[in-house]
């Protein structure tokens, strides 16, 4: 059962229609490459959309109804967002669920040393890498440090044109007959990830040391005001530098940092954007740490949205301990994520009849796990029927798929969480080639129908 490709679907219209909402991705993703960046602009993008903060109007002691629109921001890291709908939330909800966290190069809270004058910081890999691929590429600085005033600084290095870029050195061909030989896991190893950031010494006495350091520190103390003992309250991390790009001589693809899931992500909050007069309410949940399991206060894994659904339903009058556990256990739910892209080049650890395909629409996997659908949700089959029904009545363009052979690997969502609660959920996304590396590939003819899909369930499910 081939799957057709979207693009010839498209009229001139649709087209125009497929390339600028690539290019409103495009910009967001060059903007927001980490969860806190990813919570302001979504709480920007919110407001503007209507949506009130659910802190404030309890605050306020409001009362909520159909159409009123909320949101809530966990730490600064994760956000959900409500439309209200018609029928009691009792009834359940439509939930679209992405996290917004991609694997990156983390500082470590006491990262900064010289050695034979050049100056470093020391980081910790943050979701699963090729530790090989963050070398010789030219990497930004972002993040918050948190002073003990109860302030807290932004830093953004290496985005601005004007800016430096920072990096991790590889090691030349020339000496590398050695390295050559390693495994591929072994190659660059995760302790050797340290990124440079100075060579040049400040003013000081003949037999002054570490004057590389001096100076970076008072770089740091001019532009920041912050001292080294301020990296231990630090939440700071390295990501590729520059923005989102057209790929393709077609331009038909976007290349960029964490479309694995911010391509997902972002079309869920535009899709709850986009609908109006719900019947039953509209949720998406945009959450950090699923690359570490989803664990922590921001993870899936939190109490973070079963309160805020038993806030709404207080704001709307109808709250019971009973009455929330149905609202989660009659809700519906896509559990967006990427899946692996079918790359020709590796075509060996792919299963061509259930492999997802570039411009054939929304990804479904109505399982994920490794090997023996290890940690999977496997969605039933009368709700992977009525996901079918929706996109079909929509004229949704959409694939199914499994995550490269049996036994060749494997990987998980937030989707079996949220399942934990009794509701039914299945994984749905876009392919992904490059899925970890610092520059990702997506298809914007997928990005597309991911909207399509989204909006439709939102109004159909």
């Amino acid at each position: 059962m081939e799957r057709a490709n979207a693009w010839k679907t498209y009229d001139a219209a649709t087209k125009k229609a497929v390339f600028d909402f690539a290019e409103d991705y495009r910009q967001f993703i060059s903007k927001a490459k980490v969860e806190r960046e990813c919570v302001t602009e979504s709480v920007k993008l919110a407001k503007a959309a209507g949506y009130e903060d659910l802190n404030e109007v309890i605050k306020a002691g409001k009362t909520l109804k159909a159409g009123d629109k909320v949101y809530a921001v966990n730490m600064k890291k994760a956000i959900v967002l409500f439309n209200i709908g018609e029928e009691p939330l009792e009834n359940g909800m439509n939930i679209l669920g992405a996290h917004i966290d991609s694997p990156r190069l983390d500082i470590k809270q006491n990262p900064l040393y010289e050695d034979t004058e050049l100056v470093l910081l020391d980081t910790h890999y943050y979701g699963g890498v090729k530790k090989y691929q963050w070398t010789a590429t030219p990497l930004a600085l972002h993040g918050v440090v948190a002073l003990k005033d109860g302030s807290v600084i932004d830093v953004t290095v290496g985005e601005d044109p004007s800016d430096p870029v920072l990096g991790v050195s590889d090691l030349l061909i020339h000496l590398a007959a050695e390295q050559m030989e390693k495994k591929g896991s072994k190659v660059v190893e995760g302790e050797a990830l340290d990124v440079l950031v100075g060579s040049m010494p400040a003013e000081g006495e003949e037999d002054e040391k570490e004057l590389v350091k001096k100076n970076i520190l008072n770089i740091l103390k001019e532009k920041y005001n912050i001292e080294e003992e301020d990296f231990l309250s630090a939440e700071l991390t390295m990501v590729p530098a520059g923005p989102a790009r057209d790929y393709g001589l077609d331009r038909s693809m976007i290349m960029g940092y964490g479309h694995d899931d911010k391509s997902c992500s972002y079309p869920s909050l535009i899709a709850l954007f986009n609908s109006q007069n719900l019947k039953k309410t509209g949720v998406c949940i945009l959450v950090d740490k699923e690359e570490i399991g989803s664990v922590g206060a921001t993870g899936m894994q939190s109490k973070f949205f079963e309160n805020m659904v038993a806030e709404l339903m207080d704001r709307c009058g109808d709250y019971s301990d009973l009455k929330l556990r149905r609202a989660l256990a009659n809700s519906f739910m896509l559990s967006s994520d990427v899946s692996a892209a079918f790359d020709p080049n590796y075509a060996s650890v792919f299963e061509k009849k259930n492999s997802a395909y570039f411009g054939r629409g929304v990804v479904f996997n109505k399982y994920t796990g490794a090997r023996g659908k290890s940690g999977s949700n496997d969605a039933s089959a009368e709700y992977v029927a009525k996901i079918r029904k929706i996109c079909d009545d929509n004229k949704v363009n959409f694939q199914t798929a499994e995550l490269g052979k049996v036994d060749a690997g494997g990987g998980g969502t937030i989707a079996y969480i949220l399942a934990n609660l009794d509701m039914n959920v299945i994984d749905s996304g876009i392919a992904v080639l490059n899925m970890h590396a610092p520059h990702e590939i997506i298809s914007k003819a997928d990005l597309w129908e991911a909207l399509k899909c989204y909006e439709a369930f939102l109004k159909d499910a």
